[in-house]
């Protein structure tokens, strides 16, 4: 028994003494500075030590369950090597405790076991210190690397932010801005302008115009009639500026005029105010209304611009309505500050006047006896044509295509006025129309079925071509040609070469949509052409701004044969749309279309010269042949349509350019 005792001794010691070099490889391991940190838990730890020594003691007279539990109790050690050391005891301590039968020698073993373990865990307690310490310098390591992080991250927030100093003061520096050339102020004075009202392309162009101008630098004004037509929400927003009486009529008659202003897109609108003469639902009524209406709103117009204090270099008159203009600024003007403006006239369609009788227009007017002579506007000796009087007396004389004004100068275009118009030739200029295009923009556009652009053009037309059909009770097929003709119908806009060529192109594979109002003969013939081709024509006898777009943006062609055509816009928003123009040779039409070239793939539309039906028809069926036989170079033309520039901006630069030569400044 005692044998098996001093075994146990032996084994303790050995364990120990492995325990001992464990730890002493560890501490080679530390640092001398972490040695002598850890002196003083050493100390502590075997005063510590002492007390678990007594208490095990105590502890061993206690019950055997109580002492294998605590025996068997998990402890810590520091490393690998110790936790293999003291498995191993543990095996060896186990084999006496097995073969030994008297419950004296397991009690002595029992007692022997539990001194060497606190012994052992009295220096596992003395290592301990060493690897909190070592913990505790790698924590301190860590902690130091966080700081030093936390130190780069705030140098970064600190660059950052001073680079984000640095672009918010270069932002503040105010940049260069592109010279957009010397600065004119320009009045528009006109009849009517989009949105307020509109009854053809001059509405158009007086809303297009000048907001396209205003980009250009140019301080622009426009004056209108305040009708009673006018929507009420642009009633609602106008801001009164004034009012006064101004003579008018040759007997010193006075009429109130009124200022009321509104302002959009960086121009001025100024409505002239007087119930007795814009009281009417519609902007036109009959000329002997309209004679004295717009005597009175020319003269108003200059008259609120001395009232405003607001002089311009120069007074852009459009059409007859405001052919008064110059005149007036020559003569009852002529001292004032408006006065010294320079006076344009833009001749939007050469067919209409203002003839009427002389002696009404000289009382109405209030003009002086002297401009009532045969070279201004006295016309076949008893009648005074405005516009004549406004051509003689202006500074420069515009028209809306370069070849509209080369025509009017012949017989067959002149009205009239061709010999008066060639006198004057010099100051004759054509610049061609453009189109809002954010207001015709199939790719923003709310009221078509599915939008689209040059690039989704071929897929997305078809959707609205369905629609189309759908709509106007047309027969549902994409593979049908639909042919649009969206007009005032008249006999100017080519109407009877079209009634001639219906029944030839109605061959089951066409369909034709006309839109407009006008002469009641054509309005019956192409209800009688619907009510022949159901399914196949449809005539909606209305103007509709829903049905026109829906038209643009469904159709694979639209026709415009006028007889003479100023400029036209129907050509330049089928081509926005991708509808392929088919046109005649005239006026803006032939600066605006270049004819289709089978050989080359060139062109954006099918055009023919001589007004007669049998040139009309060929070319529509020179586009139904290519429509129907190479949809490749149809749809290439359709994507040219879309890409050619039909904007304000180029033309716009041409007004500039001829105000600011007409106003030098040195």
């Amino acid at each position: 028994m005692s044998k098996r005792i001093n075994t146990k001794k032996t084994t303790v010691k050995t364990v120990s003494t492995e325990i001992k070099d464990a730890v002493e490889k560890t501490e080679v391991v530390s640092t001398a500075e972490e040695k002598k940190k850890a002196d003083k838990p050493k100390a502590e730890e075997k005063k510590k030590a002492d007390k678990p020594k007594a208490e095990e003691k105590k502890k061993a007279d206690k019950p055997k369950a109580e002492k294998k539990k605590k025996a068997d109790e998990p402890k810590e050690e520091p490393k690998e090597k110790a936790d293999k050391l003291k498995e191993e005891p543990k095996k060896k301590a186990d084999k006496p405790k097995e073969e030994s039968k008297k419950k004296v020698a397991k009690s002595k073993t029992v007692t022997r076991k539990r001194a060497v373990r606190s012994k052992t865990v009295t220096e596992e307690k003395v290592a301990e210190p060493k690897t909190t310490t070592k913990k505790k310098t790698v924590r301190s390591k860590a902690a130091t690397k966080e700081k030093a992080d936390a130190t780069k991250e705030k140098i970064a927030e600190i660059e950052e932010e001073a680079a984000t100093l640095k672009t918010t003061v270069e932002q503040n520096i105010p940049m260069e801005q592109p010279d957009l050339g010397p600065r004119r102020s320009v009045a528009f004075i006109g009849s009517e302008c989009y949105p307020f009202v509109k009854t053809g392309g001059l509405g158009d162009v007086m809303s297009a115009l000048p907001k396209a101008l205003a980009k250009l630098n140019l301080d622009v004004k426009v004056i209108l009639p305040r009708y009673k037509c006018i929507p009420q929400e642009y009633q609602e927003k106008m801001e009164y500026r004034g009012s006064f009486y101004m003579n008018l009529c040759s007997d010193g008659k006075q009429y109130y005029v009124g200022i009321m202003e509104y302002q959009e897109d960086g121009v001025v609108y100024d409505f002239i105010d007087n119930d007795e003469f814009f009281s009417w639902g519609n902007p036109y009524t009959n000329l002997i209304d309209d004679i004295p209406k717009f005597c009175y709103f020319a003269k108003a117009s200059l008259a609120a611009l001395n009232y405003l204090d607001w002089t311009p270099d120069v007074v852009h008159c459009h059409d007859w309505q405001a052919a008064l203009v110059p005149l007036y600024l020559r003569t009852s003007f002529s001292d004032t500050d408006v006065g010294r403006a320079i006076a344009v006239l833009t001749i939007h369609n050469l067919r209409f006047q203002g003839i009427y009788d002389r002696k009404m227009i000289q009382y109405w007017s209030g003009l002086p006896d002297y401009v009532f002579n045969k070279d201004c506007l006295t016309q076949n000796w008893l009648d005074a044509n405005m516009l004549k009087g406004g051509i003689d007396y202006c500074n420069k004389v515009t028209t809306v295509s370069n070849t509209y004004a080369e025509e009017i100068q012949t017989e067959e275009y002149g009205e009239g006025l061709a010999e008066h118009l060639r006198y004057h030739q010099n100051k004759i200029l054509g610049i061609v129309n453009g189109i809002d295009t954010d207001i015709w923009n199939p790719a923003t556009d709310k009221l078509l079925a599915s939008n689209y652009d040059a690039e989704s053009v071929i897929k997305n037309k078809k959707v609205n071509k369905k629609a189309l059909q759908e709509a106007l009770g047309l027969d549902v097929d994409e593979n049908k040609m639909v042919i649009g003709l969206i007009s005032r119908l008249t006999n100017q806009k080519g109407l009877d070469l079209v009634n001639d060529v219906i029944p030839g192109i109605m061959d089951g594979n066409t369909q034709v949509v006309v839109l407009g109002t006008g002469d009641s003969q054509y309005e019956d013939t192409f209800r009688y052409y619907e009510n022949k081709y159901k399914g196949s024509f449809c005539a909606y006898i209305a103007y509709n701004e829903n049905v026109a777009h829906n038209i643009y943006a469904g159709c694979d062609a639209l026709l415009v044969p006028s007889r003479f055509e100023p400029c036209g816009l129907t050509q330049l928003i089928s081509m926005r749309y991708g509808a392929v123009p088919i046109v005649r040779e005239t006026g803006g039409l032939k600066d605006t279309v270049q004819p289709y070239n089978v050989f080359e793939n060139t062109g954006n539309g099918f055009t023919f010269d001589r007004y007669e039906s049998g040139l009309l028809y060929d070319a529509i069926n020179r586009a139904k042949t290519l429509y129907f036989e190479n949809r490749k170079c149809w749809d290439d033309m359709v994507i040219r349509d879309m890409n050619k520039d039909v904007s304000w901006e180029k033309s716009a630069k041409q007004y500039k350019d001829m105000y600011v030569g007409l106003t030098p400044r040195y």
